[in-house]
C-alpha cells in the first residue's frame, strides 16, 4: 500500500467504539484517530486520572470528539464482567472492539483470578471481554473485532500445559511472548469460529512494529542489570517509531473498507518494524495452527469462565 491516511478512510461518524488501554501510547493514538473521523470511542482503562487526561488531550485536538471514561481491569474477570454489563445495558449497537491493552515483560505476578499477569491481561481478559460483547457486536451491521499481537510472537511457545507459569521456571520475556503469540492465535481461531457461525463480524489482528510505546518507556525500568536497562532505553530512542505511526495498522484493520476476516496487519517497512502505511503481515504457522487455536480456547473457557461460538 502505497500510502495511507486517516483522511483515507470513510467516515465513522455513528459508529461505537471500545478501545481497551486506550490512555496511553497505541491504544491512545488509536482513540484519537477514530475520535478524528467521528467515531464515538469508550476509552476502556483501569486508571481515570490518566484516562481524563487522555480524553482532555483528544478534546483539544478535536473538541466536537465524543470519548468517555469507562473502568476496566483486564486483570480482574469481575472488572470484565462489570464493564460489559454497563456496555451492554447502555449501547444498542458496538461496532468496534479494540483489544488493545497489555503489560510486557513484567516479574512474576499474578492476576486477582491467579492467572500469570501477562498471559491473564493480554489474554485471557480479552477473551473474556469479547465474549461477554459478543452479542452486541454481532446485532450491528459491519462490526469488526481488531486485536493487538506484536513482533514479540515469534518467540512466543504456548504451553496449554502450564499457561500460568505454575511448574516452569519463569522467564517475563518468554512470558510476554506466549501471551502475544495466544493473541494472535486468539484472533485467527476467532475469525475461524466466527465464519462457521455464518456471522458477518470479522475478526482480525495488527501489531505496531517497533513502536515508542509506554511498554517500550517501561520496560526498561524493570530491568535488573544496568546494562539491559541503557540497551533497553538507547534502542527506544533512536530506533523506535511514533505510537501515532504504530497505531496505524489497527486503525487501518479498524475502519479501512475491505478488510478480510483472519488477516494480520503490520507496518510496510523492513522487518515489518517501521513504516507509514499498513501491509500484511506474517503469521508464523504456530499462530495460523488450528489445533492450538482449539486447545486455547478451550483452555481459556475453562479458566475464564465465558463460553461462545463453541
Amino acid at each position: 500500500m502505497a500510502q495511507w491516511s486517516i483522511d483515507s478512510v470513510p467516515d465513522q461518524t455513528g459508529r461505537v467504539a471500545v478501545v481497551t488501554g486506550a490512555n496511553s501510547g497505541l491504544g491512545l493514538e488509536t482513540a484519537l484517530g477514530l475520535a478524528q473521523r467521528g467515531a464515538q470511542v469508550i476509552l476502556a482503562c483501569r486508571d481515570q486520572a490518566k484516562t481524563e487526561a487522555a480524553i482532555a488531550r483528544i478534546r483539544g485536538r478535536h473538541p466536537a470528539a465524543r470519548v468517555e471514561f469507562m473502568a476496566l481491569d483486564l486483570a480482574d474477570l469481575a472488572s470484565v464482567a462489570g464493564f460489559a454489563g454497563q456496555v451492554m445495558g447502555r449501547l444498542e449497537r458496538l461496532d468496534l472492539l479494540i483489544n488493545n491493552a497489555g503489560v510486557m515483560a513484567l516479574p512474576l505476578r499474578r492476576t486477582k483470578d491467579g492467572f500469570e499477569m501477562q498471559v491473564g491481561t493480554n489474554h485471557l481478559g480479552h477473551f473474556a471481554l469479547t465474549g461477554r460483547l459478543l452479542p452486541l457486536v454481532q446485532k450491528t451491521g459491519g462490526s469488526r473485532i481488531v486485536t493487538v499481537a506484536s513482533l514479540a510472537h515469534r518467540r512466543g511457545r504456548i504451553d496449554l500445559d502450564d499457561l500460568n507459569w505454575e511448574r516452569r521456571p519463569y522467564s517475563k520475556w518468554d512470558a510476554y511472548g506466549q501471551a502475544k503469540l495466544a493473541n494472535l492465535v486468539f484472533a485467527l481461531e476467532l475469525h475461524r469460529r466466527l465464519a462457521a457461525s455464518g456471522s458477518k463480524t470479522i475478526s482480525t489482528a495488527a501489531h505496531p512494529g517497533f513502536a515508542a510505546t509506554n511498554l517500550l518507556t517501561a520496560g526498561p525500568i524493570m530491568e535488573k542489570s544496568a546494562i539491559a536497562k541503557a540497551v533497553m532505553s538507547l534502542s527506544g530512542a533512536l530506533l523506535a517509531q511514533s505510537s501515532a505511526k504504530g497505531a496505524i495498522p489497527t486503525l487501518h484493520a479498524a475502519m479501512t473498507p475491505g478488510i478480510a476476516g483472519g488477516s494480520y496487519w503490520g507496518p510496510d517497512g523492513p522487518f515489518e518494524m517501521w513504516g507509514g502505511a499498513p501491509a500484511p503481515a506474517v503469521a508464523l504457522k504456530k499462530a495460523q495452527s488450528e489445533k492450538t487455536g482449539a486447545g486455547l480456547w478451550a483452555l481459556s473457557e475453562k479458566l475464564t469462565g465465558v463460553s461462545y461460538l463453541s
